[in-house]
């Protein structure tokens, strides 16, 4: 399960950096600025959290306890389902124009901030074992 985070981070990671080459280079003269800052900000949420998917990979691969490896599980799912909703929502806005599209937006938010807090009380069971 540890390889598994760690490819998914990886993975993510190399496409927010060809997201964000394709948002420099194409997007950039075909969009106005506040949508190229919205896209922007899906790129910087998709890396934070692509990073975090490797950092529960190597915390999975180091430790053994049940209920934090069950924490970092649900917290690897929640970053998975928050790049997709959150970050993928802003590409899809800033693209379309599609203002509704941005109500999906919190949605993605609130799986990264329930993905955190499952982190944070992975490394809480760490710090008692």
């Amino acid at each position: 399960m540890s390889s598994r985070w760690m490819m998914m981070g990886a993975l993510l990671s190399m496409l927010a950096v060809i997201l964000g080459a394709f948002g420099a280079h194409y997007l950039k003269p075909q969009i106005s600025q506040a949508m190229l800052l919205v896209y922007k900000t899906g790129i910087q949420y998709q890396m934070y959290h692509s990073i975090a998917l490797i950092l529960v990979g190597i915390l999975v691969q180091q430790n053994n306890q049940v209920l934090m490896l069950r924490h970092l599980k649900v917290a690897a799912l929640l970053f998975l389902l928050g790049i997709g909703v959150f970050s993928g929502s802003l590409y899809v806005l800033s693209i379309t124009g599609i203002k509704s599209i941005g109500a999906f937006t919190p949605i993605g938010g609130l799986a990264f901030i329930v993905g955190w807090i499952y982190f944070l009380l992975a490394v809480k069971e760490i710090k008692q074992n």
